[in-house]
């Protein structure tokens, strides 16, 4: 489970984020909705200990992202926005190196990948060098590594941002399948078709600080719309964003 309370990030003058909560359970997707700008990528980086809040704090599994951070990151597997990979490795030696970073003796880090490969259907380009994959292949290999360690939670910034139609279904399912063996994904978005169909539990941010949040059905109740679209315009709409 990962819970954020009271998160505060100044960069400068700029707040970026201002007292943001938020919760994403286990056996649950949870979308942090918001348009470019909203604070969705800084709010994701403090909870995966990249930055260190100002104020407030993030526990993943109970594990303090302040107090604690290598014992919360041991516990998230992360796709960050435009993750890199080294595309001198092959993909499977990316999948490889990161289970070394992440403790793992070779023979299970060859056993993981191995069946990374095939969960993730890489099997086509695991052994080439990643230099010159498509994004597809690319957001393949990140999310591999992301999860060779099989931690309990994800954390995903805009994973289907570039995908095509058919990567993007293959995302769904794989997403799917982590919720229905009770992990925790938490994936950031601004594409409200994608948040619709994959998410149980939705946070709505804007200006850096959190809006609304629920499941989709009481984010719609809440502001007397037909669609999470719709609620989304009306949410925005009243912070004069729109």
């Amino acid at each position: 489970m990962i819970e954020a309370t009271h998160l505060y990030k100044h960069f400068g003058a700029l707040t970026a984020v201002r007292d943001v909560s938020l919760r994403a359970a286990d056996g649950r997707i949870t979308g942090l909705l918001g348009p470019n700008g909203a604070g969705k990528s800084t709010t994701l980086r403090m909870l995966y200990t990249v930055l260190r809040p100002d104020a407030g704090d993030a526990l993943i599994d109970g594990h303090s992202a302040v107090q604690a951070p290598l014992e919360a990151a041991r516990r998230l597997g992360v796709l960050a926005h435009g993750a890199g990979i080294y595309p001198n490795l092959t993909a499977r030696e990316n999948i490889l190196y990161f289970g070394a970073l992440h403790g793992l003796a070779r023979a299970a880090a060859r056993a993981r990948a191995a069946e990374l490969v095939g969960l993730l259907e890489m099997e086509e380009f695991a052994d080439r060098r990643a230099k010159g994959f498509s994004q597809g292949e690319r957001l393949k290999t990140a999310l591999a590594r992301a999860l060779v360690h099989r931690p309990r939670n994800l954390v995903l910034d805009e994973p289907t941002n570039g995908l095509d139609v058919m990567a993007v279904r293959a995302l769904r399912r794989l997403l799917g399948s982590l919720r229905e063996a009770g992990h925790c994904v938490l994936l950031s978005s601004h594409v409200m078709q994608e948040v619709s169909a994959l998410c149980d539990d939705v946070v709505v941010i804007a200006h850096g600080i959190v809006l609304a949040s629920g499941t989709p059905a009481a984010i719609r109740t809440r502001t007397g719309t037909g669609s999470l679209e719709e609620a989304f315009v009306a949410l925005i709409a009243g912070t004069g964003g729109i």
